[in-house]
Parts: C-alpha cells; sequence; structure tokens
C-alpha cells in the first residue's frame, strides 16, 4: 500500500512538472494591459517618380508685345498713365482723337517710362530729307532740360513741313545718356486713330515717339533720331 501512494505521489510531483511548465509563459502586465493603444506599423512609403528637373514656380520669360518688340523693364520712380495723357495733349491738343488710346496701348504693352519729350519737329524733303526738332526732356528724377535733335525723313511731297511729337523714354537713369544717335528697332509699329508710334533703340534705352500723321508715311519717316544740347544743322 505504501508503494502504491509513493507511485502516485510521484506522477503528481515529478511526471506532471514538465508538461506543466511547458504550457507557462511569461507575461508583462503592462505590455498586457497597453499593447492595445499601441498606434499600427506606418505602412512603407509609395515609391513616386523622379522630381521634375524644373520646379513648377520657376520663371518663364514674357511674350513679346503683339505690336512692338519688348522693353527692357524699367526700374526706379516712373510716370504714371494720366501725367503722361496730359502731358501728350499739352502737344497734341486736349482731346485729341486716338492721343489716349495709343498711349494707354503703349504703357500697356511696354510699361511705363521713367522720361519723356515733348517738342516740335520741322522737315524738308523731296523723297529724301533732313529733319530737326526741339523740346524739353522730362525725367522723373533729374527734372527738365531743353533738347534738340536731328535725323532723316521720307516722304514723297516737295517741300517742308512741321509736326509735333512726343517721346516716350525707357531706362533713362542718366540724362547724358540720351545724347547719342537712336537707331530704329525691328518690330511692327503702333498705330491707333491718326497717331502712330516707331521704336528706336540703343542699349537698353528705347524710345517710343509718337506722331500725328498719315500711319505708314509717319512709321518710316525716321529712321533715327541723334540728339544734342544745342541746335545744330549738321544731321550726322
Amino acid at each position: 500500500m505504501r508503494r502504491w501512494m509513493t507511485f502516485v505521489l510521484m506522477v503528481a510531483t515529478g511526471l506532471g512538472a514538465p508538461a506543466t511548465a511547458q504550457r507557462m509563459t511569461t507575461v508583462d502586465p503592462n505590455v498586457a494591459i497597453d499593447g492595445d493603444l499601441k498606434s499600427p506599423p506606418a505602412p512603407s512609403p509609395t515609391p513616386t517618380s523622379a522630381p521634375s528637373a524644373y520646379p513648377t514656380d520657376a520663371y518663364v520669360p514674357a511674350a513679346p508685345a503683339a505690336d512692338g518688340p519688348p522693353v527692357p523693364p524699367t526700374t526706379g520712380p516712373t510716370y504714371q498713365k494720366d501725367d503722361l495723357i496730359g502731358a501728350a495733349e499739352g502737344v497734341f491738343g486736349k482731346g485729341a482723337k486716338g492721343l489716349g488710346g495709343i498711349i494707354e496701348k503703349i504703357l500697356r504693352e511696354q510699361g511705363r517710362p521713367n522720361a519723356y519729350i515733348a517738342g516740335r519737329e520741322a522737315s524738308g524733303a523731296f523723297v529724301l530729307g533732313l529733319r530737326y526738332g526741339s523740346g524739353v526732356l522730362s525725367h522723373k528724377v533729374e527734372g527738365q532740360r531743353k533738347i534738340y535733335w536731328t535725323g532723316p525723313s521720307v516722304g514723297f511731297d516737295v517741300g517742308g513741313d512741321a509736326a509735333k511729337v512726343f517721346v516716350l523714354v525707357y531706362n533713362l537713369y542718366d540724362t547724358e545718356d540720351v545724347y547719342k544717335r537712336f537707331p530704329g528697332g525691328e518690330g511692327r509699329l503702333y498705330f491707333v486713330g491718326g497717331f502712330a508710334a516707331t521704336y528706336l533703340r540703343r542699349g537698353n534705352i528705347v524710345l517710343i515717339p509718337v506722331r500725328l500723321g498719315v500711319g505708314w508715311r509717319a512709321g518710316v519717316n525716321v529712321g533715327y533720331m541723334k540728339f544734342s544740347r544745342k541746335s545744330r544743322w549738321l544731321p550726322f
């Protein structure tokens, strides 16, 4: 009987221990409690295409103006539209038909100038001829000064005539730089009403003379304008 009891005890305490040990696991109570609060792992990033060689906000040059070559942007103080139209009306007369339209068109496409010239011209021609002009240069920073110019003229009549001219001047930062020859630039002309405007350029300085007259003739009768401090007879 004692042997039988010893055998039962051995089975209960000795042989059963390994099986019990195999079923037991160690549990951290903090991990068990907070485990359901953890965020799921972040998904792996989706492959994307290589970045563009050019940023979306990259500078894109403006297209040339429809009626003439673009003017380099003028920095610093410039004249407002109302100032320019008022000065032009002082040359051609208040309410001149088409004057406001051509000034607005030039400003819209080329920007505001920092100087202008208001003056008169006289020319004599037999198909080919010469043009002499005088006026006042108004500069936004340096004020006003007298100015003279000469240039060739082309026409279809014999004799002479007189005309008025209003010149918008861009990028003239030193008025001494105007006393040079400004050849005609490439590009089409402006025609609004009875007014026509041409395009002359030397370096970054641009002149746009506005004249009243027949459009095509007013456009071709100035190949260049040469400015001087005093009146002169030699046009070259």
